[in-house]
This record gives C-alpha cells, structure tokens and sequence, in this order.
C-alpha cells in the first residue's frame, strides 16, 4: 500500500487508531458526552446536576430536572 506521503508528517492518530476509538456512534456519543462533561451532567443554564435522560430515535436526549420546583 503506498504512503501517503502528506500525511506521515502530520501530528495526531492513525487511521487504525480512529477506527478503534470511533468506530460506532455509541463510542462517539460517549467521546462527546466526557468532553462536554467530564464531571457529570451539568446543566448550562441553572447549573444543576439533576437531570432526566431520554431515549429518542435511539440517541441520547439530557433533559434539567432541578429539585427545587420540580413536581
């Protein structure tokens, strides 16, 4: 297989390494997930770290539910 000769000199991960990361959208959803919150939920609004996870069309939907209030 020949070299791609401008890709050898760039920094970053192979395509074999990218392929064993993200190779299906449930790794790239938790990739995403952690990088967004590497601590947990947060809510960008209120600040909250209560919240309510949904299920639509097979991905994952983070919804606030903060304590005070909630009924």
């Amino acid at each position: 297989m020949p070299q791609n000769r401008i890709r050898q000199f760039q920094p970053g991960m192979s395509l074999d390494e990218f392929f064993s990361r993200y190779s299906s959208e449930a790794q790239c959803e938790a990739v995403l997930e952690a990088a967004r919150w590497p601590a947990g939920f947060v809510c960008p609004d209120c600040g909250s770290t209560a919240h309510a996870l949904f299920l639509v069309g097979g991905h994952k939907v983070w919804q606030c539910a903060p304590t005070v209030g909630f009924r």
